[in-house]
């Protein structure tokens, strides 16, 4: 009897590249789940955030921006995207009052094709007047016509709460989906290559950054500590010096900044050793990129 009280369900955010969805994943689950930069394609994975109470689990998704696919791991990313929108429960599609309507019409297409509860968060709404929301409002209220609208501010905090209790109201009953004591369905490895990664992002400019993967090749974890080694791969060998830096000081720096961060997600003393590899061109490299964890079609 207990089992049909309980509700679980399964909350998808997608939406454009840089219009907030990480932010606002983080803000849902109070856990720093999603890494968050200015830069377009920060999230690479689907990554869900989990929420427990006693009598309902939440699973949130957050899912890389969508774009129009130059290379096999935009494929992949833009895969991630697309499936979120077959599985989900509630369906949270994100914009924001700077975003033009008419982008990525095609996937907004398929957005007014699902079959779920779909909520459109406006974001940004600090970055705005009442005037021009009003305007914004009245667009998507004609565009998706079965969402409900809810503008917000992420970053300020500023009305999550009802979107909170509206996405509560919609879960279905189910047993859990997962250990109710579980935060995320990734392991700890893949919060070290994200943390990581975001620093690459902050620190270095132009290309480099979308060049990088980061793997993780030793975790070894006591009660105290952590000792943690990684190879940031990169594609060419200018990119290695670049990540380098005269004498190490860029590397050194990045390690310095990611290890701070590690320090706090995982509470333990971080020892991060960082070693830098190239491998040719693998963002269009099949057997590369299954091996850092992405899908591909067939």
């Amino acid at each position: 009897m207990e089992e049909t009280k309980h509700r679980s369900g399964f909350v998808n955010i997608v939406g454009n590249p840089n219009v907030g969805k990480s932010t606002l994943m983080n803000v849902l689950v109070g856990e720093r789940i999603s890494i968050i930069t200015s830069k377009a394609q920060t999230t690479r994975h689907r990554i869900l955030g989990i929420v427990n109470t006693p009598d309902m689990q939440i699973v949130y998704s957050d899912t890389p921006g969508v774009l129009q696919p130059n290379y096999k791991l935009q494929q992949s990313m833009l895969g991630f995207s697309e499936s979120a929108l077959g599985d989900a429960d509630v369906l949270v599609y994100v914009t924001d009052i700077v975003e033009k309507f008419d982008k990525n019409e095609k996937f907004l297409e398929r957005v007014k094709k699902a079959t779920c509860p779909v909520i459109l968060v406006i974001n940004k709404i600090d970055l705005s007047n009442q005037q021009d929301l009003e305007a914004i409002v009245e667009h998507w209220h004609n565009e998706l016509p079965q969402a409900e609208i809810i503008p917000l501010s992420a970053t300020n905090r500023f009305t999550v709460e009802p979107l909170k209790k509206r996405i509560e109201s919609l879960i279905p009953p189910s047993p859990p989906y997962f250990d109710k004591d579980a935060l995320t369905d990734r392991p700890a490895r893949f919060f070290v290559t994200e943390i990581i990664r975001e620093k690459i992002l902050l620190y270095y400019q132009k290309e480099i950054p979308y060049s990088v993967e980061v793997i993780v090749e030793e975790f070894k974890e006591d009660d105290h500590k952590i000792h943690i080694r990684a190879l940031v791969i990169v594609e060419r060998e200018s990119q290695k010096g670049i990540i380098i830096g005269h004498k190490g000081a860029a590397l050194k720096k990045v390690g310095s900044m990611a290890r701070q961060d590690l320090e706090r997600f995982f509470e333990k003393k971080i020892f991060l050793e960082m070693y830098v590899k190239v491998e040719k061109d693998w963002r269009n490299r099949d057997n590369l990129l299954k091996s850092y964890g992405y899908q591909l079609g067939d």
